[in-house]
């Protein structure tokens, strides 16, 4: 008989479920994909290709569906849903009871944010307002309630279960801390297996994708008052794959959606057009719309706090903090290229596993040494760094993925994408995309990574994903790395010369230590001792770029054998 505890996971986790079934789903995802393109500003207007299919009962194929269909899924599945804030340590088995009075539930998960909060997902959208209806208005005889109603709640009234343990299915929401992590990476049996599991550490789950949607979706609902049928979508790390837990939800008001906007009037007869205001410039309208929405969202958003309007910046936005969810939220306006920088990153991520292990790495990797950061500033950004794996794996031989002007060449008609005159065409069918058969592990994949950036031509050559292949610099800076679809553009132009030859060195030690062979198979003993990528994540003292050169390969630096000491003798347990 299983525990109590696995009982309630399984039954909370489909309590109730009353779905007409896969088959229906994928009827549904496969109509809304060209809405979606259209969504977007492609010129296209015909759906593309139909999704990857395994067979009609699972509208997938080996796994992987389309990025808009995955899009419309976790939008579908937000609107459906609520945010609730729940007392500590009370039945939870009592809360499922109160909520499914209001209709079946598809799915329920708890997480810890300035207090216990919990997402619930119903199998329908009456439901959802039942249980709006249903709600009241705080009262308060000292503070005045501004009477905003949103899916965002709080439930009262239950008895506190003293004697319950926390409960067992409250899903985290950031990373593990690094040193907890080294540890967990030298357990392992192989370096390929540690790049796996550094992966899984650090990628998000199901729980906190279907949260991130669940916010934009709250933000719609705000939006929706000024600008009826428009949307909020999610993009970068969020959606493309190499997102990690805690990143920042980076989202945009699409607007392109709202019936009308592309109507074909006749050439004769009476027609009707909404009288609009008119703007000095499209910079203008989007820095008008997110003065409006930033301001409703600072007085009336319930858990928006520290509200920006960061307005003057190349790309207008505004910045926030959402409590409940713990995220840091920036929300653009028709920031369409973005979204196709993440549907390529996606597609890239799924073509083969190894592309998101060796990206979660070299990110993680980057940001223990100081190379990224979350403040603005003259360091190398987690994007650049995704753009830099790329184009090392285009260049492996064979290659292992193929180059974006290849997949350019290989969309169909229903592909084209023209976002304001930059071509964004690429193929978005994983069928017609044939790989080469490379079968390198991702120990030689990371150790020739950082051999490959140690030696390249940086102060000549320039990174471009779109030829996979090293071009003249179009501009004087320390790195140059292609806009893949702003091609005028260097993504790189803040990093400043320190910090890419700090990149470098570090690059260097790096392959050096991958090299050397009492560092690429696990030390025996009780306690596990750092070795492999573990030991990559340990502090590196870098010297200069010139001074590795003449380094000769010894079996271990007496420094990096201190530190492996130190740390095995700092876990040995007290006698």
């Amino acid at each position: 008989m299983r525990q109590k505890s696995t009982t309630m996971a399984s039954s909370i986790a489909a309590h109730r479920l009353h779905m007409s079934g896969k088959s229906n789903l994928v009827k549904y995802l496969r109509k809304v994909d060209s809405f979606f393109h259209r969504g977007v500003g492609t010129t296209a207007v015909p759906a593309h290709a139909d999704i990857p299919t395994k067979d009609e009962t699972t509208g997938e194929k080996d796994g992987r569906l389309s990025f808009y269909a995955v899009q419309v899924q976790r939008q579908e599945q937000a609107e459906r849903s609520v945010l609730i804030n729940c007392p500590h340590k009370t039945s939870e088995k009592k809360i499922l009871k109160f909520l499914s009075s209001h209709g079946d539930i598809n799915k329920c998960f708890t997480y810890e944010s300035y207090g216990m909060h919990a997402v619930v997902e119903f199998a329908s959208q009456d439901s959802v307002s039942s249980l709006l209806d249903g709600a009241g208005i705080p009262s308060n005889n000292h503070e005045s309630m501004v009477p905003y109603k949103s899916r965002l709640m709080t439930l009262r009234g239950l008895t506190e279960v003293t004697n319950q343990q926390s409960s067992k299915l409250s899903h985290p929401q950031t990373t593990i801390p690094i040193n907890e992590l080294i540890q967990r990476l030298s357990q392992e049996e192989s370096i390929d297996q540690q790049i796996i599991s550094l992966t899984e550490a650090y990628q998000l789950t199901e729980e906190n994708s279907r949260l991130r949607f669940l916010v934009c979706s709250l933000l719609k609902d705000i939006a929706a008052a000024y600008f009826p049928e428009c949307s909020i979508k999610p993009f970068g790390s969020s959606v493309n794959g190499f997102g990690k837990l805690g990143c920042d939800l980076d989202m945009f008001l699409d607007l392109d959606g709202i019936s009308g906007r592309n109507l074909k009037m006749p050439k004769s007869g009476l027609t009707l057009e909404y009288q609009m205001k008119r703007a000095t410039s499209e910079r203008g309208v989007t820095q008008s719309i997110l003065t409006v929405i930033g301001e409703c969202v600072d007085q009336f958003g319930p858990g928006c706090v520290g509200v920006q309007k960061i307005l003057n910046a190349r790309c207008p936005l505004v910045r926030f903090a959402h409590q409940p969810s713990g995220f840091q939220c920036d929300l653009t306006a028709n920031n369409r290229v973005a979204m196709k920088s993440s549907e390529l990153l996606y597609l890239y991520g799924q073509l083969d596993p190894r592309v998101r292990h060796l990206v979660f790495t070299v990110r993680c990797w980057a940001r223990a040494h100081g190379v990224t950061s979350s403040i603005p500033g003259a360091w190398i950004t987690n994007f650049s760094l995704t753009v830099m794996v790329l184009f090392f794996l285009q260049g492996r031989q064979p290659s292992i993925i193929p180059t974006l002007d290849h997949l350019r060449d290989l969309a169909g008609p229903a592909d084209k994408s023209v976002i304001e005159g930059n071509d964004c065409t690429f193929v978005c069918d994983f069928d017609r995309i044939q790989l080469q058969n490379n079968t390198e592990t991702l120990e030689k994949l990371l150790c020739e990574f950082f051999e490959f950036y140690a030696t390249f031509a940086f102060s000549k050559k320039s990174i471009n994903i779109r030829k996979g292949k090293e071009q003249n610099k179009p501009e004087v800076a320390p790195l140059h790395i292609q806009n893949p679809f702003e091609t005028a553009l260097n993504v790189s132009k803040n990093v400043n010369g320190t910090q890419l030859e700090r990149f470098v060195a570090l690059c260097q030690e790096s392959a050096w230590l991958l090299q050397q062979s009492d560092n690429t198979v696990p030390k025996g003993g009780r306690t596990p001792t750092p070795w492999g990528l573990a030991t990559l994540l340990l502090p590196l003292q870098v010297a200069g770029v010139k001074s590795r050169k003449k380094r000769k390969r010894e079996p271990a630096s007496e420094r990096i054998k201190g530190l492996l000491e130190s740390l095995k003798n700092k876990n040995q347990p007290k006698s």
